[in-house]
């Protein structure tokens, strides 16, 4: 009787009966009243009614079966009424707030991190089916707003997960970080079970709360993890339940999570959370002074709260007062500092997690002068040697405290990087900091020294134990992506008085620069080698220097009176100093600058006589050089068939065997010989065989690594193929050139040549 009711019941609703709702209908099939059913049961008329109200929607399972004897249950009416009151019980126990973990509050100006908050998003909502992420890993140095982000992307997705979202802070930066048997008794509690069912081991703890997690769409936050160990056993083994976890370090060794590595907030960003924050004081007509505070803050929102925080407390101040004191590197990280909030103490807290000889490497690295280095000079500052550097290196990018790339250079945020040179003046005897300068700049110094001989015809193969540079494109990548550090070196030895070594470095980049003679710091470079040629009282080399400086001014700068000024000082030192090389030199630089400025005839005159030095020094490189200007000369007095005859000797003398050029000048001289001979074929109307000539140089020129001279034959071959209404291949020359003129700085030439390869037909 009492099942037909039930099933009667279930079949005209479409939702499953309730606890409240069978055991009412089973007393009243009964024919029993709350106060007979109490008596019958030992279970009081108060905590039935509250049952059948479905107030109390689990009761004990000892209570359900004192109910199912006085009402006389068996198989499945009892089997039906204990199951109701166990799913009671569960759902009682996901809907009780415990008030434990509670996720903290979340900023109301956040501002940015839309990508990674969608990254975030996506993920987390993304189903249960095998090979979905469950486990969200994001990484970063202090300061970046790891828990900031990971906090509003809970806030957010607290919707699309019913069964709660817990935060736990595990204190990964302290001196004693959240073991894992506290961190899961924690969980345990917050998800609603009782202290007395919490298991006493970790093992125990863990397959609980992994067992909880399995059917429940939960997330658990799990903020600042000190390791693997730490944070393994807290991570969901599968099913409905996620983590988003966040770390300074990079925890690589986890597996099966999905990672996300945050960076400083673009300037943009930047200047819209420092205007966030400063919206209460008119942040807006502080413009241009609340960018330049976003910038020194690096994009740090660590840096960009205190900096916001620190005007918003002070009404008195503006924003370019702040950005004043900012602008003192010396004071940044003091001003950065707002109460119990300090940048210097955020970082603090990865340097104290740091070995102690991984702290030396660190706070040593604030002394390397650019932007970047790599492990061999890491070592040299560091005192170790290159694997002790390597792993110093590792620590320091796995905590966040250096960026690396795949080139296997590494670099500091520019906070960090004042935050390291504290701690090296702190830290490190001023005796031994100065010291410890000395034998960086000096190696720098050597290696760059080094590595320029390479290019030098007359030098020789240098030593490759010496730097560590066994080729001509080893040296030649070394020089460029350590420019900053050899340069900063060079002018701290000039400063010390050691002017031998100053001088050899600028002496030694006279064929390198050629390679690279749109780099910025030529100037510098020679003007310190004349310096210290001054110094050593040597007119030859002061006046080799000089001819360098009317190099600088000749192609670089293109300022060709200041040439003609530096060819005449030149040429007078070298006459005092017996130095015929150096004449010839002055000659030939002055000869580009009177070609340049129209004065053909004076420039063919002392080209002739540069190259008629050179012939007789037997000095076939700098005289091949010679004829190739001499050739450039007559093709702009229109000449052009005896420039091209001129060129055409030139590229023979190039592949005879017996001139004795230097292969590395001949491999330099030959794709630019090449171009002109297509100029020259161009000029002369023969264009299918200037352009076999140009798209031969470019080639080589691309080899080479020449860009100048590639871009100006690039737009050379891009005008003669569109002479031959070969349209489509002109606009892929032309847009190669914009590429390459944009690579060198040179803006509007690279506008040019794009505007062309744009152009509609």
């Amino acid at each position: 009787m009492v099942s037909t009711w039930i099933a009667e019941k279930e079949h005209s609703i479409s939702a499953p009966l309730s606890f409240a709702e069978v055991l009412r209908g089973h007393r009243h099939a009964a024919r029993l009243t709350l106060e007979q059913l109490a008596e019958a049961s030992g279970v009081s008329d108060r905590t039935l009614s509250d049952m059948e109200r479905g107030r109390s929607k689990g009761p004990q399972h000892r209570t359900v079966t004192a109910l199912a004897d006085a009402l006389g249950l068996a198989d499945a009416d009892r089997r039906q009424l204990v199951e109701l009151a166990r799913e009671g019980r569960l759902r009682d126990h996901w809907a009780r707030p415990t008030g434990l973990c509670e996720l903290p509050r979340s900023v109301d100006d956040f501002t940015g991190r839309a990508a990674e908050l969608a990254w975030t998003s996506e993920l987390l909502r993304a189903g249960d089916a095998p090979g979905t992420a469950g486990v969200l890993l994001i990484t970063g140095s202090a300061g970046l707003g790891k828990t900031t982000l990971t906090v509003r992307a809970a806030q957010v997705l607290r919707p699309e997960f019913p069964h709660g979202v817990f935060f736990l802070d595990l204190f990964g930066m302290s001196a004693q970080p959240l073991p894992v048997d506290e961190a899961l008794g924690l969980l345990l509690r917050a998800l609603g079970v009782a202290d007395q069912q919490v298991p006493g081991d970790v093992a125990g703890r863990a397959s609980l709360y992994r067992s909880l997690l399995r059917e429940r769409r939960v997330l658990i936050v799990l903020d600042n993890a000190a390791s693997e160990e730490q944070v393994r056993p807290l991570l969901p083994g599968g099913g409905a339940g996620k983590a988003l976890v966040t770390s300074r370090r990079l925890l690589a060794g986890l597996e099966g999570v999905r990672r996300l590595g945050l960076g400083p907030l673009p300037l943009l960003e930047a200047t819209e959370l420092l205007t966030g924050i400063l919206k209460d004081r008119g942040a807006s007509d502080e413009g241009s002074a609340v960018g330049q505070l976003a910038r020194l803050c690096g994009g740090l929102p660590l840096a960009l709260r205190i900096a916001g925080n620190r005007l918003v407390s002070r009404p008195g101040w503006n924003a370019a007062d702040l950005a004043a004191r900012l602008t003192n590197e010396e004071r940044r990280l003091d001003q950065l500092s707002a109460g119990d909030l300090k940048i210097a103490t955020a970082f603090g807290l990865s340097y104290e997690q740091l070995a102690h000889s991984t702290r030396r490497v660190f706070r040593r690295l604030a002394l390397v002068p650019g932007r970047s280095f790599d492990a061999a000079l890491a070592a040299v500052v560091g005192g170790t040697s290159t694997e002790g550097a390597w792993d110093a290196l590792d620590e320091l990018v796995d905590l966040g405290l250096l960026q690396d790339s795949a080139l296997g250079r590494y670099r500091f945020h520019d906070l960090v990087r004042l935050f390291a040179r504290d701690r090296f003046r702190e830290e490190e005897p001023a005796a031994e900091r100065d010291a410890l300068t000395v034998t960086m700049a000096s190696w720098l110094v050597r290696m760059a020294t080094t590595a320029g001989r390479w290019f030098e015809p007359t030098y020789g193969r240098p030593d490759p134990d010496l730097a560590g540079l066994s080729s001509p494109e080893e040296a030649d990548h070394w020089l460029r992506v350590n420019a900053d550090n050899w340069l900063g070196a060079l002018r701290h030895v000039a400063s010390i008085g050691r002017f031998a070594a100053v001088l050899d470095c600028a002496e030694s980049m006279d064929w390198f620069s050629d390679r690279w003679m749109h780099a910025p710091h030529w100037y510098e470079v020679f003007t310190l080698g004349a310096e210290a040629a001054a110094v050593l009282g040597d007119p030859a080399r002061q006046a080799a220097q000089l001819n360098m400086l009317a190099w600088v001014h000749l192609v670089p700068r293109e300022d060709l009176e200041t040439t003609l000024r530096y060819t005449a000082q030149a040429m007078d030192l070298a006459a005092r100093g017996g130095a015929t090389a150096q004449i010839a030199l002055a000659h030939h630089h002055a000869a580009g600058a009177l070609r340049r400025l129209g004065r053909l005839d004076e420039a063919i005159a002392a080209e002739t006589r540069a190259a008629e030095i050179h012939k007789a020094n037997g000095d076939i490189d700098r005289y091949c050089q010679c004829l190739g200007a001499l050739g450039t000369c007559l093709r702009d007095a229109g000449q052009y068939t005896e420039a091209l005859e001129q060129y055409l000797g030139l590229l023979a003398l190039l592949d005879d065997d017996r001139s004795r050029i230097t292969p590395s000048v001949a491999a330099f001289t030959r794709p630019i010989a090449l171009a002109r001979v297509g100029e020259c074929l161009g000029s002369l109307g023969r264009r299918a065989e200037a352009i076999t000539k140009l798209t031969e140089a470019i080639s080589l020129m691309e080899q080479a690594q020449l860009p100048v001279p590639q871009a100006r034959a690039l737009e050379t071959l891009a005008a003669l193929l569109a002479e031959e209404d070969r349209t489509g291949e002109s606009r892929q020359a032309h847009a190669r050139a914009a590429e390459v003129y944009e690579a060198i700085g040179e803006a509007e030439a690279s506008g040019r040549c794009r505007d062309l390869a744009n152009a509609a037909p």
